[in-house]
């Protein structure tokens, strides 16, 4: 039986964007200084093992949106049916796929995606939603905060853009009062100690602090209004840092995101809950929405891929969680991975293709790709940064991720772990027949050669400036 509405608590999401789980509650650089989260860390509950299902903004959001796998939906390629010139067919949900918000409209909540906020708070956000699926209708009621209240619970959602790549980045220095010193910056082994590099982790540093002043400001806003405890607060991020073999690869350093759940004083909080503690449960981020939907009342329904971790009724506990990364914009690419607590399997099915595909907007825009193509040239990498500059991935990747954090030392060929990569493969498979994966069906060649030309359009002239800047060949 679904609770009725006014028993149910407020529910908002703050969505960060392209951040790992590299501040104050999970023993981040030191340079980062996020007293805001780190207050919502100390009233609410930190989980430490929380992935999104892909490594990119649309996929994981479409996925976080409903529920259910991108790979089940047909919303795994990263960008496709958001352009009404695109050479492809429409892409509505399947039956009986909808987004979390239509179904807590049905049970009664009023639903916002807040861009609007009052002039007293002083925030810009952008509301982004970012799905690869084409949706009929009003998936929000509003996105004024103003139209909140307490006459009915509001579910709500706000995406904070600072740390994603774009003029929020490139100004965050200026909106916090103790930029990084970019000679603290924390450098994982697969990339060089550069100054450049170096600068632009500072940078990242920056962006993750001014994100934090705006997730202050929302939960004064909420205090302010009198609904701090009435709403379950929900931050979490679509996928990890926007960096090199970060952003758009299935590692942690990928997939890997921030999870932090606050209950509010008014509403009995769950079995599980414990003000203050970590939780070390496998979560994927769809499990949010799952869960979201559950301590609201509501029953997920068979076809939701999430399982809930809170609510009257809990499913059992992940062994595993997955990702998948399609095609890029211009790239064509697939790869499948499986994580448990302790070791990551990843599948590339075109091991042909190189390990750190560059599509043109990357090359335009970012600095380290010339890096390493510089230092490269100039013989200066070494042999673990050396190595994604390959032409060519392995077929299989295996990591112990306990040993091996960065994930760069793999063991798919290691004769000690060939009963441990059977048993991950086997768990791959099966999870790509259970869910439909409907990665293994081609796309039409219009699609790629769209956004082939598209983007050779748009950043082909930059590119070249930037080659003659780095005085590469």
């Amino acid at each position: 039986m679904e609770r009725q509405p006014s028993s149910s608590p407020n529910l908002l999401w703050i969505v960060l964007e392209d951040v790992s789980p590299e501040f104050g509650p999970y023993d981040g650089p030191d340079a980062i200084e996020t007293p805001n989260i780190d207050r919502l860390s100390q009233e609410g509950v930190t989980f430490t093992n929380a992935y999104a299902t892909s490594p990119m903004c649309s996929p994981s959001r479409s996925a976080l949106a409903t529920g259910t796998y991108q790979t089940t939906i047909g919303a795994h390629h990263q960008r496709v049916h958001q352009d009404e010139n695109e050479p492809s067919p429409p892409n509505p949900l399947p039956d009986g796929v909808r987004v979390v918000s239509d179904r807590l409209r049905d049970a009664g909540y009023l639903t916002a995606n807040l861009t609007e906020f009052p002039a007293r708070m002083d925030l810009e956000v952008n509301g982004k939603l970012d799905w690869n699926f084409d949706y009929r209708g009003r998936p929000f009621d509003t996105n004024t905060w103003e139209d909140l209240s307490d006459d009915s619970p509001f579910f709500a959602q706000t995406s904070l853009y600072e740390v994603h790549r774009g003029k929020f980045w490139d100004t965050a220095h200026e909106r916090i009062p103790n930029p990084a010193d970019p000679k603290d910056a924390e450098i994982p082994p697969y990339l060089p100690d550069h100054p450049t590099v170096r600068e632009d982790f500072a940078q990242y540093y920056n962006t993750i602090m001014a994100a934090d002043r705006t997730v202050g400001t929302i939960l004064d806003g909420l205090e302010s209004e009198g609904w701090l405890e009435k709403t379950v607060v929900v931050l979490l991020a679509d996928h990890g840092r926007p960096m090199i073999r970060d952003k758009q690869h299935p590692y942690d350093s990928g997939l890997h995101v921030p999870l932090i759940i606050r209950w509010p004083a008014s509403v009995e909080a769950p079995s599980r809950y414990r003000s203050g503690g970590v939780d070390d449960r496998l979560v994927s981020t769809i499990d949010v929405t799952a869960t979201t939907l559950s301590i609201s009342g509501v029953t997920p329904p068979e076809q939701m891929h999430g399982r809930r971790f809170y609510g009257d009724e809990i499913d059992p506990p992940r062994e595993y969680v997955f990702g998948a990364v399609d095609r890029i914009a211009e790239i064509s690419e697939r790869r499948r991975t499986v994580r448990s607590k302790r070791f990551r399997y990843v599948r590339n099915y075109m091991p042909g293709s190189p390990w750190l595909p560059m599509n043109r907007y990357v090359q335009a825009s970012r600095d380290i790709p010339w890096v390493l193509w510089k230092l490269d040239e100039a013989d200066e990498l070494d042999p673990i940064q050396a190595q994604y500059l390959a032409d060519e991935k392995p077929p299989e990747e295996l990591y112990d991720v306990r040993e091996d954090p960065h994930q760069i030392d793999n063991l798919a060929e290691s004769l000690d772990h060939r009963e441990l990569l059977d048993e991950m493969r086997t768990v791959l498979d099966e999870w790509e027949r259970r869910t439909g994966d409907r990665g293994r069906f081609p796309e039409y060649p219009e699609v790629v050669e769209y956004y082939q030309e598209q983007k050779a359009a748009t950043f082909d002239d930059r590119i070249e400036e930037r080659r003659e800047e780095w005085d590469l060949q």
